[in-house]
Formats: C-alpha cells, sequence, structure tokens
C-alpha cells in the first residue's frame, strides 16, 4: 500500500471530522471478497504487533498460581488459582469478566484448571487465553512487563460471519506517521495471511470513531459516508460483499 496515500487519507480524516470532547479512535476497515466464511481454512484470525500503541490501553487480566502472583500484579487484574472454583460455579461471573477484560494471561502448567474454570464463559467470544497473542507464559519467567508492552500495541484482524475486518489501528492525538506506519504493519501482515492475497483485498478504509470513512486508495482518499455492511446473503457465500 502507498504510504504516501495513507497520509494523505489520514489528513482528510481529520479534514472532514468535528472536534469531539474526547481524542475519537482510527478505525481501520478492510473488505475481502473470494473467500468462503464457511471454509476454516479462508477464516482470518490474525494478532498483529503494531509499531506504536494503538491509544487505547487494553485491560488484562491475569490467571496465574503463586509462581506469578506477585509478577503478575502489573496487570489490572490477577485471580489466583486458589480462586479458579468459584469461578467454575459461576458462569455469570466468567461471562462478567470476558466483558471487562480485553486479553487475559494465563500461566501454562494451570491451562486445564483454566480451561475448566473459565473455558465456557470465555471461549464463546473468543477470550480465551491465546498463545498467538503471547498470552500463555511459563510459571517461571524473568518478568511479565514484555508481554504487557506488547498486548498494549498488539491488534487482532478477525472475520466472524462477514466479508469484513474492522480495528481500532491509533488515536486522534497520534502523530499521522504513527498511524501510517500502524496501517502499513497491519495491511502487510493481513495481505501475507490472505490465501490468494491481493486478490483477497476488495478496499480500505479509515475513519475516526464518529468521522464519515474515507477509502485509501492509490489515486488519493475517497470520501464515503457509509460503509455498507455485506448483505444477509452474501455473509456465508465468500461472494464479494457490498462495502462502499
Amino acid at each position: 500500500m502507498n504510504q504516501e496515500a495513507i497520509l494523505e487519507s489520514i489528513k482528510k480524516v481529520r479534514e472532514i471530522s468535528k472536534k469531539r470532547k474526547f481524542p475519537q479512535s482510527f478505525d481501520l476497515i478492510i473488505n475481502l471478497t473470494q473467500l468462503d466464511i464457511k471454509n476454516p481454512n479462508d477464516k482470518i484470525d490474525l494478532f498483529v504487533i503494531l509499531n506504536h500503541p494503538k491509544g487505547k490501553t487494553p485491560k488484562i487480566c491475569a490467571l496465574v498460581g503463586s509462581e506469578l502472583e506477585s509478577k503478575a500484579k502489573i496487570f489490572d487484574k490477577v485471580i489466583n488459582k486458589d480462586e479458579f472454583p468459584q469461578y467454575q460455579k459461576d458462569i455469570k461471573k466468567v461471562k462478567k469478566l470476558a466483558r471487562e477484560y480485553d486479553y487475559f494471561i494465563a500461566q501454562a502448567n494451570l491451562m486445564g484448571e483454566i480451561a475448566a474454570a473459565f473455558g465456557k464463559g470465555l471461549g464463546t467470544v473468543g477470550k480465551m487465553p491465546n498463545p498467538k497473542a503471547g498470552c500463555i507464559v511459563p510459571p517461571v519467567i524473568p518478568k511479565l512487563d514484555p508481554i504487557k508492552e506488547k498486548l498494549n500495541k498488539t491488534i487482532r484482524l478477525l472475520t466472524k460471519d462477514q466479508l469484513i475486518i474492522k480495528s481500532i489501528i491509533g488515536k486522534e492525538d497520534m502523530k499521522d506517521e504513527e498511524i501510517a506506519e500502524n496501517i502499513q504493519t497491519a495491511y502487510s501482515a493481513l495481505l501475507h495471511a490472505l490465501p490468494k492475497e491481493m486478490n483477497n483485498l476488495k478496499s480500505v478504509f479509515i475513519k475516526l470513531t464518529m468521522s464519515p470513512s474515507v477509502e485509501i486508495t492509490d489515486k488519493g482518499p475517497v470520501l464515503h459516508k457509509k460503509i455498507e455492511e455485506p448483505k444477509e446473503n452474501e455473509k456465508d457465500t465468500g461472494k464479494e460483499n457490498k462495502g462502499s
């Protein structure tokens, strides 16, 4: 993707966006094509480490034993294995955790117990500790700070039941160059993960939380007031979606 085109598109988004009382997020939206969502080989589930923190600090919960309990206090919440039975008996409590936290760190040798206590509540929403994101750690590790720092820059590019990927890529108060680098990194990672690479990419948009969307093209930014979602009969068929 042309870096100059990305920067021009970022500037266009800023130009058309009304000033808000809070720093809005920059969202990356990518429309895909020629994929069959029902085919596991065509599904995308990719964790990407960006060049710069995306601006929104993720909330992290650690599920650990006594070996890591002290070191895990750098995270937003720590649940010791002695507390696991409480959650195993109360699915509502687990679902509440899933709503409150973005990532879950797990001590590797406790994964069996973690699956039993938290699997039903976290697994259904894709929040189980994921080795792809570096969220499963050994019981003996010097420190957990690098994992926290990495997750601050990690996004998840995921197709669900539509041929579209959406992710926060930065914040309004970041430099244009930092947002552009994040977009380029995410785009390149996704491109290499797609089975047909460029042939699976239909269009790429960026927008602020409450702004119209701008399509990034090699000919320059194209303003769109709305990104249309795929039609109901196109969600699972692998047909092109009708993104603007």
